[in-house]
């Protein structure tokens, strides 16, 4: 769950928790990320919110989004 109290920005709380999942190989490469709504409910955050972690992962470049077909976790380098 993100920290509410924390001064870190949630988008960034709920980058770096699904990074970590990416790391862990919970989410494997190719795998699909968890649709938004599924993260909204499961981490208690708005959908810009997850759509700005996204956002981030996808700089990070830990994802790759393809229009129509959705998000998925990348292949490691």
């Amino acid at each position: 769950m993100v920290d509410e109290m924390s001064p870190v920005p949630f988008y960034i709380q709920l980058a770096d928790l699904l990074a970590k999942q990416i790391e862990s190989g919970k989410l494997k490469p190719r795998q699909p990320l968890p649709s938004e709504s599924t993260l909204q409910q499961e981490y208690g955050v708005a959908r810009g919110t997850v759509r700005a972690a996204v956002r981030l992962l996808r700089e990070r470049g830990m994802v790759v989004t393809f229009t129509g077909r959705g998000t998925f976790v990348a292949e490691k380098p």
